[in-house]
């Protein structure tokens, strides 16, 4: 059953209509006509709510749970995917999924946070919020990416790292930093793409790649809008308007040199089009891949640092 987001009402209003009309014309009632007409004013609705989203609500956009999430990615695009479990100095953190399959036939490493699409799920997932043990895992992965001379793909969806009084007796700012720079340090090419949220260190911690693209109502920023509203007014509810000042939207990212493009998603949003959103993910990865493809490993380094140091000096 789809779920709509408070600033869709006027299409769900219309799409009750419509479905209250399918009812009657069910029951013998030739009213084909009147349907198409609303169906064809739900669906322009639609695109013109879509086009001047305000940041406040791609976040929620970002947020939608029926978004794709990780795991619909890798069965829409990677075959004989197996995951990996444990970092091998705790334990093993279900929040970050990581593993090897193939990508179009080719080997390849994938990690990224899965935040669940039930109760069960989420809770096993820990809503997509990473321990320490999950990124000391993807460091344990990138190694082996390194060893073996495989690509790196890496799928960001996450409000952030888990909080938690045990992660950070465990190092979980440590663990960050040190994932981080594991990207950095590899000799493969490896990309990122933020699915939904990419929310503080946690989602840097896995997208410090060669090549970082954003879905197209994804957000990217180094803290949420709900803890920047806590922080600078002391009042968790003013969310929006910090949302609407901090510039987290794909499109402020691509202006400011911080991604390398965006991945357009379906009307409505990726939730309305699973399939077609991973297919377009899956296109735009294989491009990425063919562009840094022939580059020895001393490129692939140096083209990847030198990315994030024209990010401090255009921003500087």
């Amino acid at each position: 059953m789809r779920s709509y987001l408070d600033f869709e009402k006027p299409v769900a209003e219309l799409d009750s209509k419509v479905d209250e009309l399918r009812t009657l014309a069910a029951s013998g009632t030739d009213i084909s006509d009147e349907i198409g007409r609303i169906e064809d004013k739900a669906a322009q609705a639609l695109a013109d709510l879509y086009q001047n989203l305000t940041p406040w609500q791609k976040t929620l956009v970002a947020r939608h749970p029926q978004r794709p999430h990780f795991n619909d990615f890798i069965k829409g695009l990677i075959t004989e995917f197996t995951p990996l479990a444990g970092d091998r100095k705790f334990g093993e953190d279900e929040a970050l999924v990581a593993g090897f399959g193939r990508f179009r036939g080719e080997a390849i490493c994938v990690m990224g946070q899965e935040k669940g699409d039930s109760t069960e799920s989420r809770i096993k997932h820990n809503f997509g919020m990473a321990r320490p043990e999950g990124y000391r895992k993807c460091v344990r992965l990138m190694e082996m990416a390194e060893r073996f001379g495989l690509p790196v793909l890496s799928l960001a969806d996450s409000a952030g790292a888990y909080p938690g009084i045990g992660a950070e007796e465990r190092g979980q700012a440590e663990a960050i930093a040190r994932s981080t720079d594991a990207c950095m340090a590899l000799t493969v090419p490896n990309v990122a793409i933020i699915t939904g949220e990419g929310m503080s260190g946690g989602a840097i911690a896995i997208t410090t790649a060669n090549k970082v693209l954003m879905l197209e109502h994804a957000i990217y920023s180094v803290i949420s809008p709900e803890a920047a509203s806590s922080i600078l007014w002391r009042d968790g509810t003013k969310a929006q308007e910090a949302a609407n000042n901090m510039k987290i939207t794909a499109q402020d990212m691509l202006r400011f040199g911080v991604i390398d493009s965006i991945l357009k998603e379906p009307v409505g949003g990726a939730h309305r089009d699973p399939a077609a959103m991973i297919a377009t993910t899956g296109d735009a990865i294989a491009k990425a891949f063919d562009e840094l493809r022939g580059l020895d490993g001393d490129a692939i380094r140096k083209q990847r640092r030198q990315k994030f140091l024209d990010i401090g000096r255009k921003l500087g």
